[in-house]
């Protein structure tokens, strides 16, 4: 009875193994779909294997989307810490107010990019891409400064810049996706 037991344990773990390993490999495919669209391909492929709601996607839908919320969550944490410094310094409080502007401004285009991925993943992209502008709209009010609330959201920023890349990727390629299935429709 133990060596049927055992060998309905291998079995069983075998066949879960490569079913594992072929999501995995399928789940890599959809990363690297998107990667390939990136300035920072080494940055786009680390982040996304190790954020779990973009390694387990299951299409570039999928991985859009939590790309999507990953840069949604950053850019709302980044827009608190720019009202919370512009609230205690006074010195700061200017440039603080537009960075935090900035940065709700960078929240509804990103949320507006994610309602719109399905059905329009072209004006997604662009709602993605205007937020570059917000982007170096901040890094004009804060990256001279040498403070250490400055270089804090200088770093926050940099790596919005990166995020916001990768969103542009990921919402580039479920246009591409979505051109190809009309084509051939």
């Amino acid at each position: 009875m133990a060596s049927y037991s055992g060998c309905f344990f291998v079995v069983t773990l075998t066949v879960l193994s490569q079913f594992l390993l072929t999501s995995a490999l399928a789940n890599r495919e959809f990363i690297d779909a998107n990667c390939q669209r990136v300035k920072n391909k080494p940055f786009c492929v680390e982040t996304l294997t190790t954020y779990p709601p973009a390694s387990s996607a299951t299409g570039l839908l999928p991985l859009a989307e939590a790309v999507l919320g990953l840069a949604i969550t950053h850019s709302e944490k980044t827009a608190v810490f720019a009202a919370e410094v512009a609230k205690k310094d006074a010195t700061l409080k200017t440039s603080f107010n537009e960075s935090h502007n900035a940065y709700v401004g960078i929240v509804a285009s990103l949320k507006s990019a994610k309602l719109e991925l399905v059905d329009s993943p072209d004006t997604a992209n662009y709602d993605v891409m205007v937020s570059g502008d917000e982007i170096r709209r901040v890094r004009g009010l804060v990256e001279k400064n040498t403070d250490p609330s400055s270089k804090t959201l200088m770093e926050m920023t940099l790596q919005m810049e990166k995020l916001l890349d990768l969103a542009a990727g990921a919402t580039d390629a479920v246009d591409d996706d979505d051109e190809n299935l009309h084509r051939r429709a």
